[in-house]
């Protein structure tokens, strides 16, 4: 089982260049998703350790108070996205080494055949579920990414513009590995769920994106 993401980074991005299917587009998107959590939850440590939460003397000690206990929630929420994140990195290589496994069985007799079609359908369920569950993943990050646009340190709002952008344009791109392998189950019964699925995430990744835009512009403007 490869894992890349106990590995170095220049190894794992000279292995996504390389001349070979895997790591692909799917281990990648997650890879993106999980530096969106990141920059996410650099943000929120931030918040929740400020020095104004420590001093009485703060005028705004209560709401700062409010904003670290946010900030603590948002930053075990962005820390399980991470480590999930970071587990689909491997989780979706191994999801296409078992659609590639499934191709190459054998197809000589009508009872090999007809395992080989079933054993395709069930890697395919495989490699389309790690894509989906990092496009979860990353609607998880955005939104608490527009949290922290609210309650967090005002001094890594850009930081958490990051973490939206890169948290949207991992879902799409998680997407595009989702419709591959949905094009190949055809008229799975899976199908028309994982798509109603897809189209909410990508309806709220995108909304909470263009809400922490806007919020960062005017920060940046004030």
């Amino acid at each position: 089982m490869p894992m890349y993401r106990q590995g170095s980074l220049s190894a794992y991005v000279e292995e996504a260049a390389a001349r070979k299917p895997t790591p692909g587009g799917g281990s990648v998107s997650a890879l993106a998703g999980a530096l969106a959590a990141a920059m996410g939850e650099m943000s929120a440590n931030y918040t929740q350790s400020a020095d104004c939460t420590q001093s009485a003397d703060c005028a705004q000690s209560a709401d700062c108070a409010r904003s670290a206990d946010e900030a603590r929630a948002l930053c075990e929420v962005l820390g399980s996205c991470r480590d999930r994140l970071l587990e689909l990195v491997d989780g979706d290589v191994v999801a296409y080494g078992r659609v590639h496994a499934a191709y190459g069985m054998p197809k000589g007799t009508q009872a090999e055949r007809g395992a080989r079609r079933e054993a395709i359908r069930t890697a395919l369920r495989g490699a389309m579920e790690a894509p989906l569950d990092v496009m979860r993943q990353c609607a998880r990050v955005a939104e608490a990414a527009d949290r922290l646009a609210d309650a967090g340190n005002p001094n890594l709002i850009t930081d958490v513009g990051v973490s939206a952008v890169l948290a949207e344009a991992a879902c799409a791109a998680a997407r595009l590995n989702v419709e591959v392998n949905l094009k190949y189950l055809k008229d799975d019964g899976a199908t028309e769920v994982a798509c109603r699925e897809m189209d909410d995430l990508t309806r709220r990744t995108a909304g909470v994106r263009r809400s922490v835009a806007e919020k960062v512009a005017r920060h940046l403007a004030g």
